[in-house]
């Protein structure tokens, strides 16, 4: 199992009902029941191939009575009758993950603990999870195989916990730890955002409007690398 999954591992409560949203191989439920730290979760994905290979793995591991596969998009796999109180959604893009939780949220299913990695639009996230009442509990920065993920853990609190325009671009403990891979995520950022300026610049029909934004993100990215 790589760093990014046995991350996300970490952040599970032990004992929790987890469901496992985009499982594709079902690796984290299986990490998770193997090692003891739950007892139940279900697998979920959109697509046959990865239930498919969720369900083979599953058995190999010999997880069936503890494992349940579902097909289904999002969390319409999931009811309120499964107990589920954790749930885990990684490796897609923030604004994906976000309709997937405002689908379950309008259907009153409103989950005590999220664990979250989005690939992009991290702050989109941080934004969903503080305007629905949950409190930003632990946060990782980590990097692998040239990549960089953010991983969030919320809890339902019932209360909005406000967050500044720094915090949730950077993310609240992120940001408070500043860890050496944030400024070496935030100088490459700010070195993407510096070219395309340049790019944005040259055009003949100029986005002024997206022009003032890149350099309004370029001047928060200095600030917080020159801290």
């Amino acid at each position: 199992m790589n760093l990014r999954l046995k991350s996300l591992a970490n952040m599970v409560d032990p004992g929790s009902r987890v469901a496992d949203i985009g499982t594709d191989h079902a690796y984290l439920p299986i990490e998770l029941v193997k090692t003891g730290k739950i007892n139940y979760a279900i697998a979920s994905d959109i697509g046959q191939g990865p239930i498919k290979n969720a369900q083979e793995d599953i058995r190999k591991a010999g997880f069936e009575n503890q494992i349940e596969t579902r097909l289904g998009n999002g969390l319409d796999t999931v009811s309120a009758a499964d107990q589920i109180d954790t749930v885990v959604i990684a490796g897609m893009g923030g604004k994906l993950m976000t309709e997937i939780l405002n689908t379950a949220w309008l259907r009153s299913l409103k989950f005590p603990t999220l664990v979250l990695e989005a690939n992009i639009g991290e702050p989109e996230v941080r934004g969903w999870i503080m305007i629905h009442g949950y409190q930003i509990v632990q946060e990782r920065l980590i990097a692998e195989a040239g990549h960089t993920y953010e991983l969030i853990k919320a809890k339902k609190i019932n209360q909005i916990v406000p967050l500044t325009e720094k915090e949730l671009l950077f993310g609240p403990l992120i940001l408070k730890a500043k860890e050496p891979i944030f400024k070496q995520k935030w100088q490459r950022q700010l070195s993407y955002y510096q070219q395309l300026l340049v790019s944005l610049n040259k055009a003949k029909n100029k986005n002024v409007e997206r022009i003032n934004h890149i350099n309004h993100l370029t001047e928060l990215i200095k600030e917080e690398l020159n801290d």
